[in-house]
């Protein structure tokens, strides 16, 4: 066998064991609450890479939107954390857990999805009008509307606008008994993001 075809199955090893990992993931912790809002963790996941796909994203920015939240099937805080003044930080433990997996196309807009969210109670008015009551108590953990430094910082970001795409389909992905595709349906987007 030579070089090229090693190379190519072991790059579909890697592939096919972190696209493993995350379906495992998903299938031991995502049937849990998500932060107070009437979906599971796996439906909010479906929901939000269904919009980044119906949205014409590309498989990076899909696998995002179904990863943006996977720090939160990482640690073992209770569902309510929130609600008892603890930020997970789940952005942040994502990311890291992320970092080994896939590229920066994926790993920085789900880092800077909380984030996103500051940047717009900031930037856009009527936005926070618009959270999520769970949304509203997770922004006050996090630190509340950026500042003009930090919307200067965070526009910085080459990633700021993914994460404002993204941070767009996590609002809108708590739809009570929406549909969407299965989670084994986004293995190609997942195979094609892995870096």
């Amino acid at each position: 066998m030579n070089r090229a075809a090693n190379e190519s199955e072991s790059g579909n090893t890697v592939d096919h064991t972190v696209v493993n990992e995350v379906l495992r993931l998903f299938r031991e912790h995502g049937d849990s609450e998500y932060g107070g809002e009437a979906v599971t963790q796996l439906e909010h996941a479906l929901q939000a890479a269904t919009r980044a796909e119906k949205s014409g994203a590309d498989s990076s920015l899909i696998a995002a939107a179904l990863l943006h939240d996977v720090g939160h099937l990482l640690h073992n805080l209770p569902d309510d954390a929130p609600d008892q003044g603890v930020d997970d930080r789940h952005e942040e433990l994502g990311g890291r857990w992320l970092d080994h997996r896939f590229g920066a196309a994926v790993t920085e807009p789900v880092r800077l999805h909380v984030a996103a969210k500051r940047y717009l109670c900031a930037v856009e008015p009527g936005y926070f009008s618009e959270l999520s009551q769970p949304s509203v108590i997770s922004l006050e953990l996090q630190g509340g509307p950026m500042s003009d430094e930090e919307v200067r910082m965070f526009e910085a970001n080459p990633h700021y606008r993914e994460a404002v795409s993204l941070r767009r389909w996590d609002d809108e992905a708590k739809v009570v008994g929406e549909q969407t595709p299965p989670l084994e349906d986004f293995c190609p987007h997942l195979a094609a993001a892995v870096s």
